[in-house]
């Protein structure tokens, strides 16, 4: 037992031996681990440490160069500045020289004026003294003479008076004679230059370029179906459109003649549609003329929006742009008013840029200037009045509305944008060419007959044709009777009479038609 034993006891023995020196040799290990640790730990510290002074040295030298850089940099405006004082010393300096020099030039002056007033005194004593030596002298003569005449102040006086009047009068009249001679010449020699201008001036086929239209035709025979049966398809035509259709000899070709341009343009257009669709009836006609004059008024109200757009002038009046259309067919003295409108309100832009006011505003007044006469032979009063107050109707600014009235003075002017309305307006009628009296004349004679014939009881329509020496009257048939025709035409002839003042003689003519219509279904 005890030989078994000691075996195990040296195994037991072993074991802990060797449990004994792996814990000495393991702890040995970590203490050596632990020491190469440390050495590391501070191996980094140090290069941290070595770092972190090396950084801060880089960043006490930046901030060194830094200094530095603001310091010149001050330095440079410092100096910069001292030569702005300096320059400023130097100008003030020179300024200060020229001041002394101003006022010792002024001390001069005024001693000079010193010396200029006591002179004046001296001399204005002088001549005092003088003007009592005169009137002393007159007096005494006067006496003398009083004794020697015989007679008083007042009685000399007035002989006096009377000679130098009836002198006067002599003098007066021998210079009203030249004067009016003078004038007679000269009104004959002005009077013989407007004639030679309006001659050279005036061209013989302008009035008729204004008042007649052409309608090409594909032949001859087109001439026949235009006229029709008994002269029906014409005499529809001509009812439809108030325009005078001529047909002569001129090959392929009708001539519209009206002195109104949209009723031209409507007749105008009519016809180039019926000859395009061949079926030529009044039935047709009157359909066509019907759609033809929706369609232009579709192209004037284009023309008014397009006018608007080129002047920039912005929320405008539905209204008052189909106005601005409709002036696309009128004419002033042979100018038409909607180019002239926007050549108005150009010239108040550019205008108004020159002076340094609101250009927007000088267009737009300058563009309405003239809508009035949209509407003015339909209501009455000047054009400038009726304009202003569709202006004011329809929402313009108080400026441009007053600017509208005082365009013809009706209104005194009362702002600078009234004085541009006015004058762009008398540059734009007043360019050479630019608007023909005679036109102006003829037209409104037209207009006249036209009204003079409207105002009659029962008178549906009006028209002025072969340039206003044929004025036809269409009658309601239910108002007017054939023998109250017959009345009627004589009374219209009495009244052009005894109101317009015209060449020639003027052919009234009343139509009374019964038309009866049915239709088949």
């Amino acid at each position: 037992m005890e030989i078994l034993n000691q075996p195990v006891l040296l195994l037991a023995l072993g074991l802990l031996f060797g449990i004994i020196g792996g814990f000495i040799l393991r702890k040995r290990f970590v203490e050596g681990h632990r020491a190469n640790i440390e050495n590391q730990g501070k191996q980094l510290i140090e290069n941290a440490i070595f770092e972190a002074e090396r950084l801060k040295k880089d960043a006490a030298l930046q901030s060194k160069e830094i200094a530095y850089q603001l310091k010149q940099a001050v330095e440079e405006e410092i100096r910069a500045d001292k030569d702005d004082l300096k320059d400023e010393r130097r100008q003030l300096s020179e300024k200060k020289e020229q001041l002394k020099k101003e006022v010792e030039l002024l001390g001069k002056r005024q001693d000079e004026i010193q010396q200029g007033e006591a002179l004046l005194r001296q001399q204005e004593e002088g001549l005092q003294k003088k003007n009592k030596e005169v009137e002393q002298l007159v007096l005494r003569q006067r006496n003398e003479l009083e004794k020697i005449a015989g007679i008083g102040r007042e009685e000399a006086k007035k002989l006096l008076m009377d000679s130098m009047e009836s002198e006067a009068r002599m003098q007066a009249a021998k210079k009203l004679a030249r004067i009016e001679s003078e004038m007679k010449l000269e009104a004959d020699k002005k009077g013989k230059n407007i004639l030679a201008l309006a001659i050279s001036r005036y061209a013989g086929d302008y009035v008729a370029d204004k008042t007649v239209s052409m309608v090409p035709l594909p032949s001859d025979e087109m001439k026949g179906r235009i006229i029709g049966r008994e002269g029906r398809n014409i005499r529809a035509i001509e009812a439809a459109t108030g325009i005078d259709i001529i047909i002569d000899d001129t090959p392929e070709a009708v001539i519209l003649s009206g002195f109104n341009p949209v009723r031209r343009e409507v007749a105008r257009l009519s016809m180039l549609q019926l000859i395009n669709d061949g079926r030529i009836h009044p039935a047709r006609i009157e359909e066509i003329v019907a759609k033809v004059t929706k369609e232009l008024d579709v192209t004037m109200r284009e023309s008014g929006e397009q006018a608007t757009f080129d002047v920039g002038a912005h929320g405008v009046h539905p209204e008052l742009i189909n106005l601005l259309g409709r002036l696309k067919f009128r004419t002033s003295y042979g100018q038409n008013v909607l180019q002239h409108s926007l050549e108005v309100a150009f010239l108040c832009g550019i205008m108004a840029a020159e002076l340094g006011i609101d250009v927007k505003m000088a267009k737009r007044a300058g563009l309405l200037h003239d809508i009035g006469k949209a509407v003015d032979h339909e209501v009455e009063g000047s054009h400038a009045i009726i304009g202003r107050d569709l202006a004011k109707k329809y929402g313009e600014p108080e400026e441009v509305v007053y600017a509208i009235g005082a365009h013809h003075e009706d209104l005194p002017p009362q702002s600078v944008l009234d004085i541009l309305v006015q004058s762009a307006d008398a540059l734009s009628g007043a360019r050479p060419g630019a608007r023909k009296e005679m036109l102006q004349t003829y037209v409104k004679r037209l207009e006249d007959l036209e009204n003079i014939a409207n105002a009659f009881e029962g008178v549906e329509k009006a028209y002025a044709i072969q340039a206003g020496r044929d004025l036809r009257i269409i009658v309601d048939s239910k108002k007017i009777q054939d023998a109250e025709a017959i009345l009627l035409s004589q009374d219209i002839a009495k009244s052009i009479e005894a109101q317009l003042t015209y060449p020639g003689q003027i052919r009234v003519t009343v139509i009374r038609e019964t038309r009866a219509v049915e239709f088949a279904r």
